[in-house]
């Protein structure tokens, strides 16, 4: 049974739109290339962003087949799409990066899956396989992103790491959520007034969130640098302040936050004679290891000590799997 021109119109529709939404994708994986934690991660968004040319080619070659227009500005929407995704989401925290990354899979793969069935009730075999090629493609990618998210959940670090912005941003949220809530409560205060007073109101509010934004990137910046300077020595003389007071919970806290910054020796991990092992013992090693808090401090301790790129892609892996272990995702 041939398609009707109905048919045909709303199969072309679909591949369009899919086009964009890959052509978006394809930049996206070429800007988290320079996010990579790891070479293994950093030659897996590469190929990614291959096969999603891949992708868009077949799409294009499909809607000709179709009778389609060749499209020259479909690619350019996607490419100036993704280019502001990727401008914008530096003013986010990682997360909320990820988030809108796996959105935007969830959208390709439902319409992947809706232009299946369209094609199977159009009889068109070759959309249809294109469908189920696209299909498998975006649930793997689902997959993969929702484990680095679930590893961003576990504390990480994740297999994408966050950029200087994106950690600011970080900062600053955590500093919005503090029980004296200064930033939002600022704000509040200023949209508050301003709606009284009406008139003016964009210009105001964003100047003051711009302000607000500002002061706290300032603080989380300054938080940073006291931390990095001299912070294991801090650490440590606050760690035996709070054991000779018997408080441990405190004691436990301080010595929690210098294993997250990696200020730990070679005794204090969860490997025994870790330094002297090599990297396939450290590999067998690490496989034991169930709780993310003693992956994350092997990972923090290997980054901040002797930074060998096979270790942490090790290590990394352990903690992808325990991900997605959290998220019920099956090897």
């Amino acid at each position: 049974m041939a398609a009707t021109t109905t048919q045909t119109a709303t199969l072309i529709t679909q591949l369009r739109a899919l086009l964009q939404l890959t052509q978006t994708e394809q930049q996206i994986a070429r800007i988290r290339m320079g996010q990579a934690r790891t070479d293994a991660v950093r030659r897996e968004l590469a190929q990614n962003a291959e096969h999603a040319g891949e992708r868009s080619a077949a799409i294009a070659e499909q809607l000709r087949e179709l009778g389609g227009m060749t499209d020259v500005v479909t690619p350019a929407l996607g490419r100036l799409a993704a280019l502001v995704k990727g401008t914008l989401e530096q003013a986010e925290p990682i997360d909320e990066a990820l988030l809108q990354d796996l959105q935007l899979e969830h959208q390709l793969l439902d319409r992947a899956t809706y232009l299946k069935v369209l094609a199977q009730a159009a009889d068109q075999p070759q959309v249809h396989a294109l469908a189920e090629r696209l299909v498998t493609a975006h649930s793997a990618t689902v997959e993969w992103l929702t484990v680095v998210l679930a590893e961003e959940a576990l504390g990480g670090p994740a297999a994408l790491r966050a950029t200087p912005l994106q950690r600011v941003a970080g900062g600053a949220t955590r500093l919005a959520n503090l029980p004296v809530r200064f930033a939002a409560n600022t704000v509040n205060r200023a949209v508050d007034s301003v709606q009284q007073a009406g008139g003016q109101a964009g210009g105001a509010v964003t100047g003051v969130v711009d302000d607000v934004t500002g002061r706290a990137g300032a603080l989380t910046d300054a938080v940073r640098e006291t931390l990095t300077v001299g912070r294991m020595a801090s650490l440590r003389r606050a760690e035996r302040i709070a054991q000779r007071e018997g408080d441990t919970a405190a004691a436990e806290a301080v010595a929690a936050t210098r294993r997250e910054l990696g200020d730990v020796t070679a005794d204090e991990l969860p490997i025994q004679g870790y330094d002297s092992m090599t990297t396939a013992q450290i590999a067998r090693a690490v496989r034991a290891l169930t709780d993310p808090q003693q992956v994350r401090t092997v990972i923090r301790y290997e980054e901040t000590h002797k930074a060998r790129a096979s270790v942490v892609s090790a290590v990394q892996t352990r903690l992808a799997a325990l991900a997605k272990e959290a998220v019920g995702v099956q090897d």
